[in-house]
């Protein structure tokens, strides 16, 4: 029943599927794995049926559908056997018996080797994986950007090739503008602004400091109390938190950064220091973002600004600018010299298109990633 639901969103004829959530929320896609979180299944058996999809779409990224209709065709065919009184364990070894035989027979004789680095074939496979989907109409576009931005945070590390796109590779949705205007950052962007409003938008070639420690009073890490003596206890309580916000933003400005990035907040005063020091600062960035703009810049993020040191600063980034797009403010970290991070700038009608344009880009990712670790093609 489950691959009777799916087997409509299979193949070039193939449709969308229009699903309501319990929060009464629309979902518009054909991608099996998605259709199949959303519908809630009673029996044992379906259950498993889902968990094939969820496997699948975490270990390959792509063929959702197809994994499920094949499964249930699979179980379709053991029902005669079944019905002769054949054992399910017999069946089940034969299954197995010629899954390694298919396996044998793909690797050592049906298979063609690819060259990874023929950018043409690469899109032409990757092509074949887009096709049927929402983004076919755009596949020569979506071909490039899944295998630029696989080819960006691909990192060969002796002899192993790593590539970690769910970690690396951020898809950013920006609503707007149409498809066509989607492509792949040398860089990061966030959906973040500056914290005061004279700060720089636009730096060229910027020298970038990540941080993961707030740039505000020091707080407690269990609740503290003060007790307060004289009337001038108050007003030293408050210097020396006005004193140890100095101390941090001179430690800060002594490595001679343009921009700040902190994963917690920062305070007016410290953002008043630090513009009278010509600095950019952004604060309460994802620690996911700050790693990514660590990779793309060569910048380490650091947990205690004493511990600043030169060598901490990011200066492979060519351009620092911030962009309005409709009513949000969005950072980009761009140009970089050999980035090993990106941010993948989607565009749409709305959100539903975005939405399934992700989902689909999501498989073409995973498909050229997989062609990069082995270059192995079933005609």
């Amino acid at each position: 029943a489950i691959a009777d639901v799916i087997r409509t969103c299979l193949g070039p004829q193939a449709m969308l599927k229009m699903l309501m959530d319990p929060t009464g929320g629309i979902v518009m896609t054909n991608d099996g794995n998605a259709i199949l979180r959303e519908i809630t299944v009673q029996h044992p058996a379906g259950k498993s049926m889902i968990e094939i999809a969820r496997t699948q779409d975490e270990e390959v990224g792509d063929g959702t559908t197809s994994v499920i209709v094949l499964a249930g065709e699979i179980l379709a065919t053991a029902e005669p056997f079944l019905e002769q009184g054949m054992h399910p364990t017999v069946i089940i070894r034969a299954y197995r018996q010629a899954l390694e035989d298919i396996v044998e027979i793909l690797e050592k004789t049906v298979s063609i080797e690819l060259d990874p680095t023929d950018k043409n074939k690469l899109v032409e496979v990757v092509k074949s994986c887009v096709g049927t989907k929402f983004i076919g109409r755009w596949s020569e576009l979506a071909c490039q950007i899944a295998i630029d931005a696989v080819n960006t945070v691909l990192l060969e590390e002796n002899g192993r090739k790593e590539i970690d796109i769910k970690r690396y590779a951020k898809v950013e949705k920006i609503p707007g503008g149409s498809i066509d205007e989607s492509h792949v950052l040398r860089g990061v962007m966030v959906n973040k602004d500056v914290t005061h409003p004279k700060m720089k938008r636009l730096i060229k070639n910027p020298r970038i400091v990540l941080l993961d420690c707030p740039l505000e009073y020091k707080k407690g890490e269990s609740q503290t109390n003060v007790e307060i003596m004289k009337d001038t206890d108050f007003t030293r309580i408050l210097e020396l938190e006005e004193e140890y916000i100095k101390k941090v933003c001179d430690e800060i400005i002594a490595v001679k950064p343009d921009v700040v990035f902190t994963e917690k907040g920062v305070s007016d005063l410290a953002s008043h220091y630090l513009l009278k020091a010509g600095i950019t600062a952004i604060r309460r960035v994802r620690k996911s973002d700050n790693n990514r703009i660590g990779r793309a810049c060569g910048a380490t993020v650091v947990n205690r600004t004493d511990e600043l040191r030169d060598e901490d600063v990011g200066t492979g980034a060519g351009l620092f600018e911030i962009k309005k797009f409709g009513d949000e403010y969005f950072t980009f970290v761009t140009e970089c010299k050999d980035p090993k991070a990106c941010t993948i700038v989607l565009r749409g009608a709305s959100k539903d298109v975005l939405n399934e344009t992700e989902r689909n880009l999501q498989d073409a990712l995973h498909v050229a990633r997989n062609l990069l670790i082995e270059p192995k093609l079933v005609p």
